[in-house]
């Protein structure tokens, strides 16, 4: 089978994902091609470089409708030979995009891809496509819907982990992400987007909290609670699926779960091939990926259950693993993962996460693939693992290793 590579990997700042955000004034579409564009400078691409561009976004309504991904071609420098793939796997759209382009370099159908997403959360609200998972009673009732926050904490309340706990975890990410930035571990990959008269927009990731401390974080009420406990009761939803509980303990908040922001994300993947073509040097292969389904109701459990999978069918050990990105979409989800596998938090999410500087949905998964490659770089590490919980119960997962 043929080796697919990583050639390169960037993603724009993630901006505050509200009308004062910096990224606001852009469109979904006109980001998707910033970010696209900054993919053919950066390696010098010309004519049909890529056999097709597939990028994530998950509500892919309004300006995020239609075929994104095809529109960003076209509003970009790429040639217009080039077509576009819109995928939406939920929380995992980036990831499954590189890991979809991933597979048809190893299939033979194609030198090269370009391979990410985008999610403009200021702009197009989340869970205004109605989805029929949560919107129509004839599955919602039969699975047991509850939101991805009660989700969260009945994993806190099953595996027993605590608020402080949470908000320790939340502190740690802060304080990584701001760590990182200082120390300049994300310069290579975070492009700047600038307006059309070149001047500067965004350039850092701006949702960051690094002054938040247990105080802090003490002072905000627990997001899910009433929602929980007030019609239509999704407690007692979750109750009816998992009896042996009780009660469901509401740990999470909006300084312990990740941040409504806008962001895009892309990564160059081709065959040996493609590299000696343009002159390009690969950095990583892409030696597995996986996807899976889980309980639908606690939902967010994926990333146990993938990473075993992808283990098991690679023939590896949790051992083999240098460095894990797992998305922070909840501080429950990476307590989970780490008591699972009995991972020391020293080697998971080691510059901070999606609670720290934001989760903007379509592009997360390429981001934190991007992340993962950047530090196995700059630590000196060789094989890395990054994971993602997914809305209405599924994980997946991608194993990088450095070249």
């Amino acid at each position: 089978m043929t080796e697919a590579y990583i050639y390169d990997a960037l993603r724009t700042p993630r901006g505050k994902g509200r009308k004062d955000g910096s990224l606001h004034e852009l469109t979904s579409l006109r980001l998707s091609a910033l970010t696209l564009n900054a993919v053919k400078e950066r390696n010098n691409l010309e004519g049909h470089a890529v056999e097709d561009v597939i990028w994530g976004n998950v509500t892919q309504v309004m300006e995020q409708g239609g075929c994104l991904a095809r529109s960003a071609v076209l509003a970009s420098d790429l040639d217009e030979r080039i077509p576009g793939l819109a995928i939406n796997r939920f929380c995992a759209s980036g990831m499954e995009a590189v890991n979809l382009a991933a597979n048809q370099v190893r299939g033979g159908a194609g030198m090269a891809y370009i391979a990410g997403g985008v999610e403009m959360m200021g702009r197009v609200a989340m869970g205004s496509d109605g989805a029929a998972i949560a919107a129509d009673p004839s599955i919602a009732m039969d699975q047991y819907f509850v939101p991805q926050g009660i989700s969260a904490d009945i994993i806190a309340t099953e595996y027993g982990f605590t608020r402080d706990e949470a908000d320790q975890l939340a502190i740690a990410s802060q304080q990584r992400a701001k760590k990182a930035w200082d120390e300049g571990r994300f310069d290579k990959s975070v492009i700047t987007i600038r307006d059309q008269n070149g001047l500067e927009i965004l350039s850092h990731d701006e949702y960051m909290r690094p002054q938040t401390d247990m105080q802090s974080l003490g002072s905000l009420n627990p997001a899910f609670e009433q929602m929980g406990k007030t019609m239509p009761g999704f407690d007692n939803v979750a109750l009816l699926k998992y009896p042996h509980l009780e009660k469901i303990e509401h740990i999470h908040h909006a300084g312990n779960s990740s941040g409504i922001v806008d962001g895009a994300a892309a990564v160059l993947i081709g065959n040996k091939e493609f590299g000696e073509k343009y002159g390009l040097k690969p950095r990583a292969r892409i030696r597995a990926t996986a996807k899976i389904g889980t309980d639908p109701t606690i939902m967010l459990t994926g990333p146990v259950p993938v990473t075993e999978k992808i283990l098991a069918d690679n023939g590896m050990d949790i051992k083999d693993i240098d460095l894990f990105e797992v998305n922070e979409a909840f501080a429950s989800v990476v307590m989970r993962f780490m008591q699972a596998f009995d991972v020391d938090h020293d080697k998971v999410n080691v510059n901070g996460g999606s609670i720290a500087m934001g989760h903007p949905l379509g592009a997360t998964g390429a981001m934190i693939i991007g992340t993962l490659l950047d530090e196995l770089e700059r630590a000196d590490k060789e094989v890395g693992l990054a994971t993602l919980c997914i809305a209405s119960g599924m994980g997946a997962a991608t194993i990088i290793e450095r070249v």
